[in-house]
């Protein structure tokens, strides 16, 4: 009986305070705005804006109970993409040196703004930039970028929400 007690207290614990497993805080925030994050890199990948965009508001409808507005909200997420870069980062010894890896990188500027009163502080303008190495192993850049890039935009909306929700 008493494990029985007490099981359902832990499950009534457990669940009062879900929002705290993933060290996100969402106290006083209903909705939220995320504004498309433009493409102001160098060099421009088509569908980057809209895939980072997306990345970011599926791990908020996921990890939090905040209702993504269009309009208005309690919270805006705004910024831009600022960097895409590319680069060898492991040469394969050959007649002719190749890339046997490359490194994507990519920066993104973020605006955060906590509209809900008291909470003003935790507003924050800053960059972030996450990579990931993948090597060619034969196959041409373009077909292993789609892997790399959805990599890097869930480091980066990793980031981008615990630095707004846990305050990291």
């Amino acid at each position: 009986m008493k494990i029985k007690i007490f099981a359902l207290l832990l499950i009534t614990v457990l669940t009062a305070c879900a929002y705290k497993f993933n060290g996100a805080s969402t106290v006083g925030l209903k909705t939220v705005v995320v504004k498309v994050f433009e493409n102001n890199a160098p060099l421009v990948v088509p569908t980057l804006s809209n895939q980072f965009t997306e990345a970011l508001k599926t791990r908020i409808r996921n990890q939090t109970s905040l209702s993504i507005s269009t309009t208005e909200g309690d919270a805006i997420f705004e910024g831009r993409i600022t960097g895409y870069d590319i680069k060898p980062v492991a040469l394969q010894s050959s007649s002719t040196p190749t890339a046997g890896a490359n490194r994507l990188t990519i920066t993104v500027a973020v605006k955060y703004t906590n509209n809900t009163a008291g909470k003003e502080k935790q507003s924050f303008e800053e960059s972030f930039t996450k990579y990931f190495d993948f090597p060619l192993n034969g196959a041409s850049i373009q077909s292993a970028l789609p892997a790399a890039i959805e990599n890097i935009n869930k480091q980066l909306t990793e980031d981008i929400f615990n630095r707004a929700f846990a305050q990291w």
